[in-house]
């Protein structure tokens, strides 16, 4: 049985968000029936999931979302990767709405959606706040997002970019969320030089390359935050979880309290071979 999902995600800026729409896309499970953008020049975001979507044969709906954070400055202003559409003088323009997208669709199949968050949460946090009902309607949420074990936790990229956003989607009654932190996410990372070896031998990940070819311009690894958030959808092993509440601060620090009667399962450790052994088999296939 496919497993039913729509992706929100700031694709564009760090090339993570690109290797997790290319693993969605690939996986025989996943069934993809959506795509919302979020943050600054989410119609240029919106341009690269469509043409991975293109690429990789899928005609899925893509909606550019909100540009701005519920509350605060934006931190996220423009779209480095979309250089290269620009060179390859890729246009595409959108129609639909992305708020009456995700409202009328977590309607349509109650109790069947899993969310995927990998990006700042101001769509969903925006989603929930007008329509309260929706969260309940949610079979689970995957969230890329926060940091919550240890003494020096920082401040994690998703989460400060819309605190108020976050605190909207962790204090809503979602009866299932998993979230994968920066306490895990940091764990599984590769160098550029494996990156081109191995996404070399991959349709879709070829067309990444493209992509991570600008992000690579300023670095020369990559940490796979986005797509072990996506992961444990279809792998439940791969991470191990503690259950409990998870509460944002105003600044976009993290806590968690352990309840085994909250919502909310947590991410403390991940087996990064295992990770790296199913995405590739995963995107390879």
């Amino acid at each position: 049985m496919k497993k039913k999902v729509i992706l929100d995600t700031d694709i564009g800026s760090d090339i993570d968000d690109a290797i997790c729409l290319a693993y969605l896309l690939s996986h025989p499970q996943c069934d993809l029936i959506g795509i919302t953008t979020v943050t600054g020049e989410p119609e240029k975001r919106a341009m690269i999931a469509s043409y991975l979507c293109e690429k990789a044969g899928r005609n899925i709906p893509i909606f550019p979302g909100m540009a701005e954070p519920i509350v605060g400055q934006q931190k996220q202003k423009f779209v480095p990767q979309y250089q290269f559409l620009e060179k390859i003088a890729y246009k595409k323009s959108f129609q639909g709405e992305w708020f009456n997208f995700l409202r009328n669709t977590i309607r349509q199949y109650p109790g069947e959606i899993n969310l995927i968050t990998i990006g700042p949460l101001t769509n969903i946090g925006t989603l929930f706040r007008i329509d309260p009902e929706l969260p309940r309607l949610l079979k689970s949420m995957y969230i890329m997002g926060g940091m919550f074990f240890g003494e020096n936790k920082k401040v994690e990229w998703n989460i400060s970019c819309d605190p108020f956003a976050a605190h909207s989607v962790f204090s809503s009654n979602i009866e299932k969320i998993f979230v994968c932190g920066l306490d895990v996410t940091t764990k599984v990372k590769m160098g550029k030089t494996e990156i081109i070896q191995k996404f070399n031998e991959s349709k879709i990940l070829k067309e990444v390359l493209h992509f991570a070819d600008i992000w690579f311009t300023k670095r020369d690894v990559v940490i796979f935050h986005d797509i072990l958030a996506a992961s444990v959808l279809f792998e439940g092993n791969i991470c191990k979880f503690k259950k409990g509440k998870v509460f944002v601060e105003q600044l976009g620090q993290t806590g968690f309290i352990e309840d085994e009667k909250g919502n909310t399962c947590v991410a403390y450790d991940v087996n990064s071979h295992l990770f790296f052994s199913h995405f590739f088999d995963i995107v390879k296939s």
